[in-house]
């Protein structure tokens, strides 16, 4: 037989079928028996999906806990060789910028882990054989991906608030730590790394090696997060400009959430939404190709 996982053979386009009859590309068949309920999963079989996918990724990061440090302790060394570096060659320039320092390299590893760690889990999956598992879960492969990305975005902000307080040990700094403003803010810039996320996933896939992408998409949030967007007001259409200026407002002048540009909040909105919309939109197009193809699992 060939094609993806799930194909039938008296299926025309390799599309599963519906119980009514209809197909959807790139799903599993869904039955009310499977979902619990007719029209769509139930709650219960999405909460049982989601804790196994949180399972899954706690058990293969304490097991691979030293590459799981090493992720966090490099760039905590980057921001040690610039911060004591700065110092002693500039240090009234560090102290100046010290807070957006800081900020930068927050949001920097949140936004690394949230946009890179569904390629790699997809990748792990096709070296693994078990993609296909995934594929033809009752629930749908979107569903998975969907939990798989929330839950790596949970993870960024354990990975971020670790790294936080690091670099506020070394540096002596204080800054205002509002859970209600800085968690929304998070929230809310991490948006368009998960979009790009989805679309690097959806490459993956595609493509299997994807790792060359990755490094020029770290360089470039490296620059977006330090982009003057108070002096080229377009930059805050990019991803994490926009919010990378509104944290270190936040966290370094103590401002609460509501008390922001009510235009600016807007806007981040705005942008979360869009871009989680299209590398979604995106990233289905290209598993659809991916198993039109044959490529699911064939590492």
């Amino acid at each position: 037989m060939s094609g993806g996982p799930g194909r039938r053979d008296d299926a025309d386009d390799g599309s599963p079928q519906r119980p009514d009859g209809g197909t959807v590309a790139g799903e599993a068949p869904t039955t009310p028996a499977a979902t619990g309920r007719a029209g769509g999963p139930g709650l219960r079989e999405s909460y049982v999906l989601a804790r196994a996918v949180a399972y899954k990724s706690l058990v293969l990061r304490v097991r691979y806990a030293f590459n799981t440090l090493t992720n966090l302790v490099t760039i905590y060394v980057f921001f040690a060789l610039l911060f004591f570096g700065g110092r002693a060659v500039a240090p009234q320039a560090i102290t100046d910028s010290l807070t957006g320092i800081i900020v930068g390299f927050f949001l920097l590893l949140m936004a690394t882990v949230a946009y890179s760690d569904l390629s790699w889990e997809l990748i792990r999956e096709a070296q693994w054989g078990t993609l296909e598992q995934l594929y033809m879960s009752p629930l749908g492969f979107r569903r998975v991906v969907f939990l798989k990305t929330a839950v790596n975005v949970l993870v960024a902000f354990v990975f971020g608030a670790l790294l936080l307080g690091a670099m506020l040990l070394t540096t002596g700094t204080r800054l205002a730590l509002d859970p209600l403003t800085v968690v929304p803010l998070g929230l809310l810039t991490l948006g368009p790394a998960v979009g790009v996320g989805y679309v690097l996933g959806g490459l993956a896939l595609l493509f299997k090696r994807v790792e060359n992408v990755f490094q020029i998409v770290q360089f470039s949030f490296v620059g977006l997060v330090a982009a003057p967007v108070d002096a080229y007001p377009l930059l805050k259409t990019l991803p994490l400009a926009l919010g990378a200026d509104l944290l270190r407002t936040a966290m370094g002048e103590s401002v609460r959430l509501w008390a922001l540009p009510t235009v600016d909040l807007a806007l981040l909105v705005v942008k979360a939404v869009l871009y989680v919309a299209a590398g979604h939109v995106v990233f289905g197009w290209l598993a659809r190709r991916a198993r039109a193809g044959g490529k699911l699992g064939k590492y």
